[in-house]
């Protein structure tokens, strides 16, 4: 498995890592693996523009989509 190297991490930013991985009941590394991990499932701003660009061409009306927002929202 690869492995990274941060140099010149400032002292304040180590310590706060260290702290959020010990209230998770993990070692350093496994925290920082695992918010590593959801970093990349998220998809960067120029991706998600990207996704969007590719599906442009539909034509929803507005009354449709006000509609269908209406529809998924629960009923109070």
């Amino acid at each position: 498995m690869p492995n990274i190297l941060v140099r010149d991490l400032p002292d304040d930013v180590h310590g706060a890592l260290q702290q959020r991985a010990e209230k998770q009941g993990q070692s350093l590394q496994q925290y920082l693996t695992n918010e590593l991990t959801r970093l990349v499932e998220r998809p960067t701003p120029e991706e998600l523009f990207a996704r969007v660009a590719r599906r442009r061409g539909g034509n929803v009306g507005l009354a449709r989509a006000v509609a269908d927002l209406q529809s998924e929202r629960p009923v109070s």
